[in-house]
C-alpha cells in the first residue's frame, strides 16, 4: 500500500511538471500545488481513458492512469486551473 501511495506521487510531481513545461505562458503556482494537479490529472487520464477505451471496467472509473494519461490529464487541469482559478484569485 505504501508502494502505491509512493508511486502515485511520483508520477503526480512528474506529470505536473511536464504539464507546467507543456503549457505557455507563467503559472504562479508553487510545487506543492504542482504535485496536486499531477495527482488529480492522473486520475483525470485513469478516467478519460475509461470513457475512451472502456478498459479495466472491473477497477472502476476511478483509477489513476500511466503516465501518458497522467500527464495528458495534468494538462487538462491545469488550463482548467489556469482558465477558472485565476478568476477567483483576481476577484480578492
Amino acid at each position: 500500500m505504501i508502494g502505491l501511495i509512493i508511486s502515485i506521487i511520483v508520477v503526480g510531481l512528474i506529470a505536473g511538471a511536464i504539464a507546467r513545461l507543456v503549457v505557455p505562458g507563467r503559472q504562479n503556482i508553487s510545487l506543492g500545488m504542482t504535485l496536486l494537479i499531477g495527482i488529480v490529472g492522473s486520475f483525470v487520464g485513469g478516467f478519460l481513458g475509461f470513457l475512451l477505451f472502456n478498459a479495466d471496467a472491473t477497477d472502476g472509473f476511478f483509477q489513476p492512469a500511466g503516465i501518458i494519461g497522467s500527464i495528458i490529464g495534468a494538462i487538462i487541469v491545469l488550463l482548467l486551473w489556469l482558465r477558472f482559478g485565476s478568476r477567483t484569485a483576481a476577484r480578492r
